[in-house]
């Protein structure tokens, strides 16, 4: 049986932070890899 799309991203696991492992809340605008703390300590 075949998965609505909406199931699909809803199953989806949760975005991390590539360099410390974070949860990262996702914007529809945003397409960081980084968390707010790691991206701003690069600056």
């Amino acid at each position: 049986m075949l998965m609505s799309s909406v199931e699909f991203f809803q199953k989806l696991p949760a975005k991390q932070c590539s360099t410390c492992g974070e949860k990262i809340e996702e914007m529809h605008e945003c397409y960081s890899n980084e968390c707010e703390k790691c991206s701003s300590a690069k600056l």
